[in-house]
């Protein structure tokens, strides 16, 4: 049995280099490796990302890319075991190049460095299938793989397909499908054989890889105990959520291009992510031995079955303590991009529209509604107009909606929200987003929250856009006469949310000349009573489209 971290008898306790902490397995592997006994260094893009995980003070945050030796071969100082969980997929058509790069800078830094071992993360490829037949996305992971090996360091690349666990984007893709179609036309694909496996026994295998012996320099196979076709997959899912038979309805049309377009629209998973998981499951994808068992045994009710695996993933999402998901790692940007608050403005024009009201609230109150935005809660104006950006989005590959939130009430940098990113939050004044939707150019949502000092609150609001190129400056001057009915309703509406809300914990008397409605209401989505309207008021105070050039642009 292989022991662990501190327990681990006369072994010293190592550092552990985790890559990919920001993304959905890195961060969900961190909390594990901390409770094993290791020390933990996490490299990441864009540390601030880190900042509200509720684990991030118990390691060490280094800025990093894959991609720039120099950065990498500083993070691996002092390292004993280095886990590489990042890949540049959905970065452009040439990501396999950049995975065979990065791979290989990580792998030259991890051997000078003296890394005793390397563990890395990838799919489950066929057997029998050459690697030309596979898919761009398949190709690549083994590609990866074969590089890490041959680094000269011992290396462990695990290989799993399918991976069930809340929030990851195979487990959203057959929610969704499942939930949402009980009649469904479904491609060929749905018949291939899968071998699925819980997240619980990945995170468990990575961390038992971290004490292998050093002669240990292979590839294994992971997978949970039951092959299943897609098809049952989603029957069996439809049975743990207590959902009536699915009518499943295979044709031989329907290629993995097309459905990829068709779960984006379903589902919340956008095309570009749906395209490599549909096109991997083209092959019988099952494990080919189980030789992890001799060096990380499973203990008692492990591996877990797919049913079981089902239901720890949707009391999870019942429960909202979904720790990271599919969404956690950034859509692809440059991270040199720069911040509004950037002095002088560092890239260019800047266009901005200002909203500033008054709350006759406290300001935690007003914070309570800001914090609670986007998801179920909405967008607080013209929903309408809300839901045909996102569409107009997915229709052209971007993420759109659906991707919700992580939690209904608390935000963290780094979490994703609709096609926003949370670039920063400082709890009760600052929530600043930054746009990951399709657009020629650069765009942030700031919501500040201050105190009046008189017990209310004031709500500020910026909406800033920094184009590329004549289009971006086209796109800013087409869409800038709906800021008033957009922004402007969503300033508004946020405040009466939090004023409607602070009545109804504490009834105020009403006026006596007052109708049924008592006034103008405003609901969460931004529809208004009879008596509001999506308008903009007299009471908006500042409005203003600026551009400003820094010296010598």
């Amino acid at each position: 049995m292989v022991e662990t971290g501190d327990r681990a008898a006369g072994r010293e306790v190592a550092t552990c280099l985790v890559t990919g902490a920001s993304g959905y397995i890195g961060g969900r592997l961190v909390p594990e490796l901390l409770d094993a006994g290791y020390r933990v260094r996490c490299m990441v893009r864009t540390p601030r990302k880190l900042r509200d995980q509720p684990w991030v003070g118990r390691v060490e945050v280094v800025r990093g890319d894959v991609t720039d030796a120099d950065s990498v071969a500083a993070a691996m100082e002092g390292v004993g075991v280095a886990y590489y969980l990042v890949h540049a997929l959905g970065t452009g058509r040439d990501f396999e190049r950049t995975d065979r790069e990065a791979a290989r800078i990580f792998g030259e830094q991890a051997r000078r460095a003296g890394v005793r071992r390397l563990v890395y993360l990838g799919g489950l490829t066929p057997a029998g299938v050459p690697e030309s037949d596979l898919s761009p996305h398949l190709r690549s992971r083994a590609e990866v793989g074969r590089i890490l090996l041959g680094s000269g360091v011992p290396t462990a690349v695990l290989r799993a397909a399918v991976i069930i666990g809340s929030g990851s984007a195979s487990f959203e893709m057959l929610r969704y499908l499942t939930e949402r179609l009980p009649v469904m036309v479904t491609p060929r694909w749905v018949r291939t054989r899968i071998q699925p496996i819980a997240v619980r026994d990945v995170l468990r295998v990575l961390v038992g890889c971290a004490a292998l012996p050093p002669e240990v320099h292979r590839a294994f196979d992971i997978g949970g105990p039951e092959v299943l076709t897609y098809v049952e997959m989603m029957r069996r899912y439809a049975a743990v959520a207590g959902l009536p038979r699915r009518l499943i309805l295979p044709v031989p049309v329907l290629t993995p291009r097309l459905s990829s377009h068709w779960i984006g629209l379903v589902t919340p998973v956008p095309a570009s992510i749906a395209r490599p998981l549909t096109e991997s499951l083209r092959h019988e994808v099952v494990c080919r031995d189980r030789d992890i068992e001799r060096y990380v045994p499973s203990p008692p009710g492990h591996p877990i079955g797919f049913d079981q695996a089902v239901v720890l993933a949707l009391q999870r999402v019942r429960d909202a303590q979904v720790a990271t998901r599919w969404s956690s790692a950034s859509v692809p940007g440059a991270p040199s991009d720069p911040l509004p608050t950037d002095p002088h403005w560092a890239g260019g024009s800047l266009y901005g529209d200002v909203r500033e009201r008054h709350a006759d609230v406290a300001p935690d109150a007003l914070w309570d509604v800001v914090e609670g935005i986007g998801g179920e809660n909405g967008w607080y104006s013209f929903p309408l107009a809300w839901a045909v950006r996102g569409w107009l989005d997915r229709l052209v590959g971007g993420v759109g909606l659906r991707r919700g939130r992580r939690d209904a009430r608390r935000l963290r940098a780094g979490d994703s929200l609709d096609f926003w990113r949370v670039e920063e939050i400082e709890r009760g004044r600052l929530l600043r987003l930054r746009a990951e939707m399709r657009l020629p150019g650069l765009a942030w949502l700031e919501m500040y929250v201050d105190d009046d000092g008189a017990g209310g609150a004031n709500y500020r609001q910026r909406a800033l856009f920094h184009p590329r190129g004549l289009l971006g400056h086209l796109y800013w001057w087409g869409v800038s006469p709906c800021h008033a009915v957009v922004f402007g309703g969503m300033a508004r509406n946020i405040v009466r949310a939090a004023e409607r809300a602070r009545r109804q914990r504490r009834p105020a008397p009403r006026p006596a000349d007052a109708g049924p409605g008592g006034g103008s209401e405003a609901t969460p989505s931004g529809e208004a009573t009879p008596s509001g309207e999506a308008a903009p008021s007299a009471e908006d105070s500042a409005v203003r489209a600026d551009r400003r050039r820094p010296e010598g642009n």
